[in-house]
Parts: C-alpha cells; sequence; structure tokens
C-alpha cells in the first residue's frame, strides 16, 4: 500500500498516508480542541499515528474543497465534524494512517496488516457460517476482519459484536467487494457493500451506507 489519496465521487474522498514524524507547523490546521488531545497523547507512536490520521481527513477535505471543520468523538468512540457538517472515520495500523469523508452519507474505513495468529483466533469474530466458506490464509481471514471492522465504525454504536452480529456473505481471496450486514440488534437489516483494496502485507477496507 502506498500514499493515496483521491475522489471517490463527487461528494466523498479518502486517503492513505505513511505514518512519519511530525512537526508542530505539520499540525497548525487542527481545532483548538483536537491540540489539547494531541498534547495529552504521551506515547510518541501514538502520537503520530492520530496526527497522520487527521492529516489524511485533511487531504480527503481539501479534495472535495471543504475547509477543515475539526472533530471529535463521541461517547460510542465515533468521530464526528465539529460543525455537524458530513461524515468521517479514521483508521491506523502499522506504517499507516488513513481517512474517508462523505458530504451526506454515513462512512467506515479500516486497515489491517496480514499476521499468521488471524488464523488462530477466527472463530472469535467469524459465525459459522463464514468458516465455512474462508480458506485457511491469513490474507482471506484478514479481509473478513477489516469488512466488519468497516461495517462496525460505519454503523457508529457500541454493543454490535463481530461474529454474533455483523454477517458476510461468501466471497473470494482476490475479490474487491464484500457484502455483509447486521443482524440480531437494533440496527439489523442494515446492508453494506465493503470495497477492498490489498497488497502483500496489507488490507483496506471502506464503505459508504
Amino acid at each position: 500500500m502506498q500514499t493515496k489519496i483521491g475522489k471517490i465521487d463527487s461528494s466523498s474522498a479518502l486517503a492513505v498516508k505513511i505514518i512519519e514524524d511530525l512537526s508542530e507547523k505539520d499540525l497548525e490546521f487542527l481545532s483548538f480542541r483536537e491540540k489539547l488531545s494531541f498534547a495529552n497523547i504521551s506515547h510518541p507512536e501514538r502520537k503520530k499515528e492520530w496526527g497522520t490520521a487527521r492529516l489524511a481527513i485533511l487531504e480527503a477535505l481539501e479534495l472535495l474543497q471543504i475547509p477543515y471543520p475539526g472533530f471529535f468523538k463521541d461517547e460510542h468512540g465515533k468521530s464526528h465534524p465539529m460543525n455537524g457538517q458530513g461524515y468521517v472515520s479514521l483508521t491506523h495500523t502499522r506504517g499507516y494512517a488513513a481517512a474517508i469523508y462523505h458530504r451526506e452519507l454515513p462512512v467506515g474505513i479500516d486497515m489491517e496488516v496480514i499476521r499468521e495468529k488471524i488464523l488462530r483466533i477466527g472463530s472469535r469474530f467469524l459465525a459459522a457460517s463464514e468458516l465455512d466458506f474462508l480458506e485457511s490464509h491469513p490474507a482471506h481471514y484478514t479481509m473478513a476482519w477489516s469488512a466488519k471492522e468497516t461495517i462496525f465504525k460505519c454503523q457508529g454504536k457500541k454493543g454490535v459484536s463481530l461474529r454474533e452480529n455483523i454477517l458476510l456473505e461468501p466471497f473470494g481471496p482476490d475479490d474487491t467487494l464484500i457484502k455483509g450486514k447486521i443482524h440480531g440488534t437494533d440496527y439489523k437489516d442494515h446492508h453494506y457493500k465493503v470495497q477492498v483494496e490489498r497488497n502483500e502485507s496489507h488490507i483496506l477496507t471502506y464503505t459508504i451506507w
């Protein structure tokens, strides 16, 4: 995965950035509230992840010619624009941070490193029907994990279980679209189409609902 920035359509854009060292000048665009949040992060790597994710959303907004409004997290941990306009989702993993924005519709985004150990924990987040169709390969399992995380972030409420409440339709390891739904909760019958991009080491997924 390389640095990426692009419009999805006229109302939405996403950006992927390599996590690097940041200077104060790099983050001058942050709101006062965000600068306080950044100052309160003590771990150096966490600061870089947090800051790079904000740089990613800044670049996505610039593509849409939208001024940076600042963002805050609600009680469920979901980010929202401070001006109440539009929808945003942020993510980071080893080496990368990414963000997606839409003017009118809820969005979700997730990035994951492909790791062998995911095969050992599949039963924690996969339903029996999903275990039946997934190949025993880390990338295929990571696609499922990331797609579920993206759906979870898009719906934005706590109390939704990846294994019990988010169900994916069968998909192959080379597919670029995963269909899924939420069931068994107040948000049942929410259906999602999740876009997938990958390279040798990372999976990127995102959705617009």
